[in-house]
């Protein structure tokens, strides 16, 4: 059953909404809600926020750490968020406490996670105040704060920094992707808000919906034993089984996302609103190994779920905005460090 022009356009309103960097509140959980607890800091998650701040100079700020495990090594502002805090004010602490400035939050710069229990943000960030922490003012948080020119030899905790330092320049002369900070929007579970998308002949569009209670975009929830990325993977799974192992299943990047934490175990959860594409495997092998061609159909492979439906964009600047998105996949990146 196609959807009406009522539904359709409820659902192209949803789609621009999320395009636009914005979100809604998450009603309820479509996908692997059975394979996943409520987000509970210090119990089932640790979110990691990480600071990328730069001087006129471009020399990048960089903390000594103080644990004894890492003593005198040098790395990026960064620790856990705490009990009641969003993201924003753990990553304005965390560099108050390590550097001795006051920030702001410019934009996400990347989102990194092994699974729904550990998730670091990594934000680029700028100075507002404050002064730089000296050895003077050194305590268990760190010993001083200094800005590295990147040439002069410094002992690093972690080479994982330098590919954050690389894209935080890169952001900073080139802004590739909109500004995108966290929206006050609470969630209880870890949950991948999927848009997920195919692109047929003639660069038509279609969209997955759920069909009840109104057609919506699926909402799954991240299991512990995979990436985060893997609930668009189980959207595909129960949708169009048959199709699933015909193709790929690309989350291109993050739209916005949605995290509140005032309440512990109630709102610590994270709503990602991704955009995820849907790439036929035209070239496919038979039981013995050899290639076999597939002719190019250029129409979504067939739904085999009554719960879902697809829905062809009709609205031109929002298919146009889609597509532009799909080849230039200009979003936040989330990468899985499994």
């Amino acid at each position: 059953m196609e959807v009406t022009a009522e539904e359709r356009a409820q659902a192209e309103e949803q789609l621009g909404w999320l395009l636009s960097g914005q979100g809604s509140e998450v009603a309820g959980c479509d996908v692997g809600l059975e394979q996943s607890k409520p987000a509970t800091l210090r119990k089932n998650v640790t979110y990691i926020v990480c600071a990328v701040i730069f001087n006129e100079k471009e020399e990048v700020l960089m903390v000594q750490e103080a644990k004894p495990e890492c003593y005198k090594q040098w790395y990026l502002p960064a620790g856990r968020v705490e009990v009641g805090e969003n993201l924003e004010e753990a990553m304005k602490r965390e560099v108050k406490e390590e550097a001795g400035f006051d920030c702001e939050p410019i934009t996400l710069l990347l989102i990194q996670e092994q699974g729904p229990q550990w998730i670091r943000f990594i934000f680029l960030s700028k100075i507002t105040g404050g002064d730089l922490k000296t050895p003077s003012a050194a305590d268990q948080e760190s010993l001083q704060a200094s800005w590295w020119d990147r040439d002069a030899v410094l002992p690093l905790r972690g080479r994982d920094i330098l590919p954050l330092i690389h894209l935080g320049l890169r952001y900073r002369r080139d802004s590739w992707h909109p500004v995108t900070l966290p929206l006050d929007l609470s969630c209880r579970h870890v949950l991948q808000r999927v848009a997920l998308v195919f692109v047929g002949a003639e660069e038509r569009l279609w969209i997955l919906l759920i069909r009840a209670p109104a057609p919506h975009l699926p909402t799954a929830a991240a299991v512990k034993t995979h990436a985060v990325t893997w609930a668009a993977n189980m959207v595909v799974q129960e949708a169009m089984p048959s199709a699933y192992y015909d193709h790929d299943v690309n989350t291109l990047g993050v739209l916005s996302l949605q995290h509140n934490g005032r309440q512990h175990s109630k709102t610590d959860g994270v709503c990602f609103n991704t955009l995820v594409v849907l790439v036929p495997d035209y070239v496919q092998r038979d039981e013995d190994g050899y290639k076999i061609e597939r002719t190019a159909t250029g129409l979504p492979p067939p739904v085999e779920n009554d719960r879902y439906v697809w829905c062809e964009v009709g609205e031109p600047t929002l298919r146009e905005k889609l597509l532009e998105k799909t080849k230039n996949t200009s979003l936040v990146p989330i990468h899985s460090l499994y």
